[in-house]
């Protein structure tokens, strides 16, 4: 009993590091002052979900659900704090955590399918304007937020679960250094 409620703490311990690493990575200056993600509530809102989309899709590789699991709860503790803080009151917080998950479910499933299609990766690119950027009708914003987030995948895709835990990760930049 005490080894399983042990093996809980270290995954929750776990979950928090890396969820919080991710959080450090979706509010990389670049994103927003190169790519021209909007830095506001619903900008680091988004940048927070194609982060934590990706390193699921690492976790889900890894064969690691609990450890995925854990995070996407720790994300939506950390929200429901967030929203506290902001004043919300106990009674909306549900309200709007709600649509907050159901945004999440919406994105990964979009960015997942994007990224497993096969092709020139306009899925990825057509996701991201329709979430990320539904105001810009260039597209060029999108088209360099999906050039990040495949360099993302690839940094990401020889991790061990080890090096994950322990931020041993060379992140890429927002945007590719000629």
């Amino acid at each position: 009993m005490f080894r399983r409620l042990n093996n809980r703490r270290a995954i929750k311990a776990d979950a928090g590091v890396l969820y919080f690493e991710i959080l450090y990575r979706a509010r990389h200056p670049g994103l927003y002052q190169h790519i021209g993600v909007a830095d506001t509530l619903d900008g680091r809102f988004e940048m927070t979900i194609v982060h934590v989309v990706m390193l699921l899709r690492r976790l889900k590789q890894l064969d690691e659900s609990e450890i995925a699991q854990s995070v996407i709860d720790t994300m939506f503790e950390d929200m429901d704090q967030a929203l506290r803080e902001l004043g919300v009151s106990d009674v909306k917080v549900a309200k709007r955590i709600k649509p907050m998950a159901e945004a999440f479910q919406g994105r990964a499933a979009a960015y997942n399918a994007a990224l497993d299609a096969a092709g020139d990766g306009a899925a990825l690119t057509e996701a991201l304007a329709r979430n990320v950027f539904p105001d810009d009708d260039g597209g060029a914003t999108s088209e360099a937020l999906a050039g990040y987030i495949r360099r993302l995948e690839s940094c990401l895709s020889g991790r061990a679960i080890a090096d994950l835990k322990a931020g041993n990760v060379a992140w890429p930049e927002p945007v590719e250094q000629p």
